[in-house]
């Protein structure tokens, strides 16, 4: 069989950018990523929804508190990067995300959140079953409703990086190309909550 056969072509290469550097603001200052959860960070579970769902490689991007993060989770085997101006936003920790992934030769990033512990593997893998090139665009939906997690092909991810401030993330791209975006519904499989509030924490039992 020749070897540029469709049979022989390699799987696309997308990786796990999660997102973890919220300070918990309204949940008293507590960072995100180490809030409880089963017994432990709950950044780890996010870790492993991506692993387990086929990101590789899995990169962390870490603000509030990174220092403590890095000695009390485990996430050895992540790329684990710090964002200084987390303060700023979900968009500076995007930009550094995707700057983080450069060279790696990933096809896409799957972006993920910290907080979202209702979205397991099996919504991350549906996701990831929309890719067909490095100009995909796709989210997961629940009832209809954009949500998380979102696939961005690379060739994308400068405009997402140029336009992504504040608390905008990707949201500004995502607009002027919402024509092009593939919505993956996910409400039979997922929960799409966050956790920002103390009742929330309920949610973490």
């Amino acid at each position: 069989m020749p070897a540029n056969d469709p049979a022989h072509t390699a799987p696309p290469l997308i990786a796990g950018l999660l997102l973890a550097a919220g300070g918990g603001r309204r949940l008293g200052g507590r960072p995100k990523a180490l809030l409880p959860y089963r017994g432990r960070p709950l950044v780890e579970n996010a870790v492993r929804v991506l692993r387990e769902a086929g990101c590789r490689p899995v990169h962390v991007v870490l603000g509030a508190s990174a220092a403590e993060v890095r000695e009390r989770a485990d996430l050895s085997g992540c790329v684990v990067v710090d964002n200084p101006d987390w303060a700023q936003g979900m968009g500076s920790s995007l930009r550094v995300g995707l700057a983080s992934l450069a060279g790696t030769g990933a096809d896409a990033a799957l972006v993920s959140l910290v907080d979202q512990p209702g979205i397991g593997p099996a919504a991350v893998a549906r996701v990831l079953g929309a890719y067909r090139s490095p100009t995909s665009l796709a989210a997961a939906a629940y009832e209809g409703e954009r949500g998380h997690p979102v696939l961005f092909g690379a060739d994308r991810w400068a405009d997402i990086a140029a336009t992504a401030t504040g608390d905008k993330g990707a949201r500004v791209h995502l607009a002027r190309h919402a024509d092009e975006l593939m919505l993956v519904e996910c409400a039979d499989i997922a929960e799409a909550f966050d956790i920002d509030t103390p009742p929330d924490l309920a949610r973490l039992l």
